[in-house]
């Protein structure tokens, strides 16, 4: 799925995406940390994945979601 980032704090490394019907969703520290990024910010699109209604790992969009995130 693809979301564009809303909010990121790097010190606790958790935030929440816009997704694109225009709801919000929260993800902490250990969804970002599943991926290979060190930093995001506000406007950028991403791949994320959902479960149990939990993200559960994020990437920028250019970049394929991690095979355990799928």
């Amino acid at each position: 799925m693809q979301a564009t980032v809303r909010s990121f704090d790097p010190d606790t490394r958790s935030g929440s995406l816009f997704l694109d019907d225009g709801s919000e969703i929260p993800f902490g520290a250990a969804a970002f940390d599943a991926g290979p990024l060190r930093l995001l910010r506000p406007g950028q699109r991403v791949n994320f994945a959902l479960t149990d209604d939990t993200v559960t790992v994020i990437t920028l969009s250019t970049f394929p979601l991690p095979e355990s995130g799928a």
